[in-house]
């Protein structure tokens, strides 16, 4: 047996245990309403639900207020041209369905039943659908072969109210259509002047064509050909939908047709183009090859043969992939939310321009990160957004619903597009959220923020970003020839100061800076000599820039363990008034809800009236976040005290009683009880109540430390810190290898942390 057959065999059995894991199926009903009481019960079910129906009876839009219709879409198929199997069967279409809505529900937040139809005949198909439409807010169509497709789509758009699309259509259509303006910029072509090959003359090219020429594409600079060649003037027996494409031209096979092409849209099957074919095209052509699994030219061939080809697939492991879920789940987010009764052209045309748009902008360091990527810029690797853009959920269902109310087909329409916005993105997750918050309160007074190793890569892209997104104003510290050769490198074109505490330019803030270290060390056992050689590294000469107010804030770290970097820290930035001890904490960001762990790098083995500072100087930072803290001061048993660990918590948690008598806080108690209201109704007496806490105070490093790491080694939730506690200014000490994510977000805390500052 050959690598190729154990490879897809491996992946045949991986599959298939996929979708055969329990629970089975893709997606599933969770009720959205409390169901815990007899009360809740009856309000859900009978007699309450007959207030909502009699509602619904005397008006019956109504049905979109009291019922999930709104935001539901039903995925609908009879199974006759499902992916690249043809004819399967209704029931063989189901887990395609099941997939489609786990698509609906993972990028734009919309529930989803799939409908497997076992009707064949069309009339009787729309019938059917006709007859469950009341049940749903939009109908997406699915794998339906063509010429059905046509027919189906068009009588159920006329006779139906709702939302209405066939994706195989119109999202390859709406996707290629955005790729294809950008492809077109970057080839240096107008859109009216250049000559196109369609090969395939199905439902999606047929689609995909007529929405280029709403583009501006001239019909009679198009060829469009099937497996028996150019449709032509010659040809016979041509569909309705194939008559509409008919050219004046001698040309008849796809070789002829390639002839000084600048645009080649392949929806047929691979392989079909030949190198000969693509050498015949004009400069920079443009070669979508859209037949999945294999191109009509694979990528790699493509790229050999001719290096100013500007090529999109169907297929994400090559650049540019032409993907329908860039499409369809943001279109629907739209169109369900100003209630539409359809998909227009106009808000077909809207996505293509938002999407074209999306893909000019600077990449978020995320989509980078989840492709595993050192850079991401427009240009002929990349001219088509990535589907795990966060943008596009805000982007393309603004575009589409605006398009929808201008046209007039809105039945809700949206007064506030900025809380709209904020909406859309709410529907990312609550971790989200919070980030969201933060960086827009750093947008509304950004500070100067001093980023230690500023020539590694992570560190120069976070800065792009900081700059780019107006959180911070940074300012790079290494040395500066080298950070300028990793910007050339990476194409990371900012303008912002680079600090090289070696430099000629810096001889003045080095002798005022020398000055300063050995005034503070002096009687430390520092000279002047050490002082005038430290101030020339970079551990030190970052504090001080902070301590003379030539930055805002900094950030070190990334290359170095915390302690080491650390240390120089704490020898010129001194402590907050009435702090003893200085320590961190990590920000967790969950699917849930925002955690904190303190302390997790400084205090191994804290007493309780340590602890008790840690607390309170954790529940003064949380509330900087807008939160309201909820401290669990932790051990390894509950209101007991039996261990030394547990009586040092429970007098931290006596102390804190009797200094903060308003403090929600209280302990020892296990983490997996203050996570639970069940588990702390057992205790009545407990400041905390039956609401769960966020804040959780570890009795020593080791607990806090070991816990985060294994948060964060399994990656269920986003970190973000550790941010210091306790000094006189904004520092905070990346760990080692932070991601671009880590430091932004690290930034811009010390920016919030330089603001609550300058409030006081």
């Amino acid at each position: 047996m050959s690598n190729i057959n154990r490879d897809e065999n491996s992946f045949r059995k991986a599959a298939l245990e996929y979708h055969q894991s329990e629970p089975k199926g893709k997606i599933e009903v969770v009720p959205s309403k409390p169901h815990s009481s007899q009360r809740d019960l009856s309000l859900a079910y009978s007699p309450g639900v007959a207030v909502p129906c009699l509602e619904i009876e005397k008006n019956p839009t109504t049905a979109y207020d009291y019922t999930g219709k709104g935001n539901l879409v039903a995925v609908i198929s009879n199974g006759t041209a499902v992916l690249g199997l043809g004819d399967i069967g209704a029931e063989a279409s189901k887990p395609v369905m099941e997939g489609k809505g786990l698509l609906f529900k993972i990028f734009a937040d919309i529930n989803v039943f799939d409908i497997e139809i076992n009707e064949k005949d069309p009339d009787k198909f729309i019938e059917i659908v006709k007859g469950i439409a009341p049940t749903f807010g939009g109908i997406n169509l699915e794998d339906i072969k063509a010429p059905e497709a046509f027919y189906i789509e068009q009588r159920l758009k006329e006779e139906l109210d709702i939302p209405l699309m066939h994706d195989d259509q119109h999202g390859t259509a709406i996707i290629s259509a955005a790729a294809l303006i950008n492809a077109l910029e970057i080839a240096g072509k107008k859109i009216e002047e250049v000559k196109m090959v369609v090969n395939g003359a199905g439902a999606a090219a047929i689609a995909c064509t007529k929405l280029y020429i709403a583009l501006g594409l001239k019909k009679e600079n198009i060829l469009m050909c099937d497996s028996k060649g150019v449709i032509n003037e010659r040809r016979e027996g041509l569909t309705p939908e194939k008559l509409e494409f008919i050219a004046k031209t001698d040309r008849n096979t796809l070789t002829e047709a390639m002839e000084g092409a600048d645009v080649f849209v392949g929806l047929s099957k691979g392989n079909v183009v030949t190198p000969e074919m693509l050498l015949s095209m004009a400069e920079n052509p443009i070669v979508f090859g859209l037949a999945n699994p294999d191109p009509e030219i694979t990528y790699e061939l493509a790229t050999a043969t001719r290096k100013d080809v500007i090529m999109a697939t169907g297929r994400s492991d090559y650049p540019n992939q032409v993907n329908n879920v860039l499409g369809f789940p943001y279109i629907f987010r739209g169109a369900l939310d100003v209630q539409a009764s359809g998909i227009n052209e106009e808000m077909k045309l809207a996505a293509v321009r938002a999407l074209a748009a999306i893909a000019k902008e600077p990449v978020p360091e995320s989509v980078i990160l989840a492709y595993n990527l050192k850079n991401l810029q427009f240009g002929r690797d990349y001219f088509i957004p990535k589907p795990f853009d966060n943008r596009l959920i805000t982007r393309v269902s603004i575009a589409v619903a605006k398009a929808a109310m201008e046209s007039g087909i809105a039945g809700r329409p949206i007064d506030d597009f900025e809380a709209y916005e904020q909406h859309l993105l709410d529907r990312m997750g609550r971790e989200e959220k919070l980030l969201r918050m933060m960086q827009n309160r750093a947008k509304s007074n950004p500070k100067r923020v001093t980023l230690g190793n500023a020539e590694e890569y992570n560190v120069l892209k976070a800065a792009q970003i900081l700059v780019e997104e107006g959180i911070a104003k940074p300012i790079l510290l290494g040395e500066k020839k080298y950070i300028k050769e990793q910007m050339e490198k990476f194409g990371i074109t900012i303008d912002v100061p680079i600090i090289d505490p070696a430099d000629d330019d810096q001889e003045e803030n080095r002798r005022k800076y020398r000055e300063t270290l050995w005034k503070l060390r002096q009687r430390k056992g520092m000279n002047e000599y050490k002082a005038k050689r430290y101030v020339r590294q970079r551990d030190y000469f970052g504090p001080l820039m902070l301590h003379h107010g030539d930055t805002d804030a900094l950030i070190v770290g990334f290359s170095k363990n915390y302690s080491s970097v650390l240390r120089p820290v704490l020898k010129i930035i001194g402590k907050e008034k009435g702090v003893e001890k200085i320590a961190s904490m990590m920000m967790i960001l969950s699917d849930k809800k925002p955690m904190f762990f303190t302390d997790t790098t400084i205090n191994q083995d804290p007493t309780a009236e340590e602890l008790a500072n840690i607390a309170k100087m954790a529940e003064r930072t949380v509330k900087t976040f807008a939160i309201e803290p909820r401290l669990a001061m932790l051990s390894f048993e509950n209101f007991a005290g039996y261990s030394r660990t547990s009586k040092k918590v429970a007098e931290a948690v006596r102390i804190l009683h009797n200094k903060y008598p308003n403090m929600v806080v209280d302990g020892e108690i296990q983490p997996d009880f203050a996570l639970d209201s069940e588990h702390l109704s057992d205790y009545p007496f407990s400041k905390l109540g039956t609401e769960p806490a966020n804040v959780f105070v570890f009795p020593n490093l080791a607990s806090a430390n070991l816990s985060y790491k294994i948060l964060r080694g399994m990656k269920v939730a986003q970190m973000v810190g550790p941010i210091l506690m306790g000094l006189d200014k904004p520092v905070h000490v990346l760990q080692m290898r932070s991601s671009v994510d880590e430091i932004v977000n690290l930034a811009t805390i010390a920016v919030l942390d330089a603001q609550r500052r300058e409030e006081k």
